[in-house]
């Protein structure tokens, strides 16, 4: 009998409900995540809070790769979570939308889900 976590899907609403280059936090099983929609309408999820000082990563500044932290502008890759300025990477995050539109985020439920 296996005992590997099982991934656990997540509705996070309607996806118009982030604007285009602009991120949101959210709530996902204890943990704060922040989802970021690029403005070409694809979607970034990373842990929302910065490993330097706590600072709001759903607030950041975004462009096509990476997201500043507001607070010391500590930036992260949005694909990996890696820093790209000395600070411990955020973890990452699947997410998609669904047909109706709905922001999908995919966690596993007991582990950890890092990505790199």
């Amino acid at each position: 009998m296996s005992t590997r976590p099982m991934p656990a899907s997540h509705n996070l609403g309607p996806v118009d409900q982030i604007p285009f280059g602009e991120g949101r936090a959210f709530g996902v099983d204890g943990e704060q995540v922040a989802v970021f929609r690029l403005r070409d309408g694809s979607l970034r999820a990373l842990s929302a809070v910065c490993p330097h000082k706590g600072g709001p990563i759903a607030d950041g500044t975004i462009d096509r790769q990476v997201v500043m932290c507001p607070l010391h502008q500590h930036a992260f890759e949005l694909d990996t979570g890696c820093s790209t300025t000395g600070a411990e990477s955020l973890r990452t995050y699947d997410i998609q939308i669904d047909p109706a539109q709905n922001i999908i985020l995919q966690s596993i439920q007991g582990a950890g889900n890092y990505s790199a």
